[in-house]
């Protein structure tokens, strides 16, 4: 199997489904991410080891990750490695939620520290500070489990109580983060704020202190500009993005945020600029189905709609 010039990660069935009105069953959230395997996804978040009480909706989290990793790990011992068809991602607030996440079987786990003061504070009751220091201990245990960590720098464009970010503070806070180990980071546009000038502005700051194969970045389409986010990114060497079926998404803990960037859009536009992602569009299109069907919601995204206008007028796909 050929390397993908861009990689994915599908967070819909995390990030897409905590703020949905329709809360799905564990059955119903292994049925998606089922779905976005078959369709080539190779790198899902597959739930957040939180307390049911402040987000219902990922209630059975351990449950929908360790019949995954059954399913789809041969050999025990292969997790994060390329035996297994696919990498499981937990979302993770603390050192709890770390070995709950790693008991049931996940192969990496996303931590979050808010650019903000008061997002932090907001999302879990903590300073940035104290959630560096909460991190740095994490860091250390996922080295000795030979976990991969990665670490998610939210509102890193504009916070919805504070207003816009200064990059200086996100580029601050990133090389405290690196300073303590942390090797993988997301820059995440919580609440859709952000422009193509300001991504390409604060990613190239941060590709030339961290190197581009360090970072990622996670988008909403909150104001119709998550591809072009994307496309913004990728002229700085960006190539790992997060992404969710159906346009699914939004954060309880942040006012104002929506729907993620769409996969079936991302994939569509980075198959037409010639990169390569290694996932089967027309599947993945059928799952974004299965998405809007199992919430009630009108999936987002165009990728179908242009599909199927393509497939009516006999009209190649690319």
């Amino acid at each position: 199997m050929s390397v993908p010039d861009v990689i994915i990660t599908d967070v819909g069935p995390r990030d897409g489904l905590q703020n949905q009105s329709r809360i799905l069953t564990p059955d119903q959230r292994i049925a998606l991410i089922e779905q976005l395997i078959q369709a080539g996804v190779r790198q899902i978040e597959a739930g957040a080891m939180v307390s049911p009480k402040a987000v219902p909706a990922m209630a059975g989290s351990d449950e929908v990750i360790a019949s995954l990793a059954k399913r789809h790990r041969t050999d025990p011992q292969a997790r994060g490695q390329s035996k297994a068809r696919v990498q499981l991602q937990a979302l993770i607030p603390n050192l709890k939620g770390y070995q709950l996440a790693v008991k049931a079987g996940a192969d990496s786990v996303l931590f979050v520290v808010c650019a903000s003061e008061t997002m932090n504070q907001k999302n879990v009751r903590l300073s940035v500070q104290q959630s560096v220091q909460q991190l740095q201990q994490i860091l250390q245990q996922a080295k000795a489990d030979n976990i991969q960590l990665l670490t998610c720098i939210a509102v890193a464009w504009q916070c919805p109580f504070e207003g816009k970010t200064p990059p200086s503070q996100v580029l601050s806070l990133a090389s405290s983060l690196a300073e303590i180990g942390a090797e993988q980071l997301v820059l995440a546009d919580t609440i859709g704020a952000a422009n193509p000038a300001s991504v390409r502005q604060l990613m190239q700051a941060l590709v030339q202190a961290h190197d581009a194969s360090k970072l990622g970045c996670h988008f909403h389409d909150t104001r119709a500009m998550g591809l072009a986010n994307v496309a913004a990114a990728l002229d700085v060497g960006i190539r790992r993005f997060d992404a969710s079926i159906g346009g699914l998404g939004g954060c309880p803990f942040a006012p104002g945020a929506t729907g993620n960037v769409a996969t079936e859009d991302v994939v569509m536009m980075l198959e037409q600029m010639g990169l390569a992602t290694g996932i089967d569009l027309a599947a993945l299109c059928q799952a974004g189905q299965l998405a809007g069907e199992l919430t009630g919601q009108c999936s987002g995204g165009r990728a179908n709609s242009w599909r199927q206008l393509q497939l009516a007028a006999k009209q190649p796909l690319c």
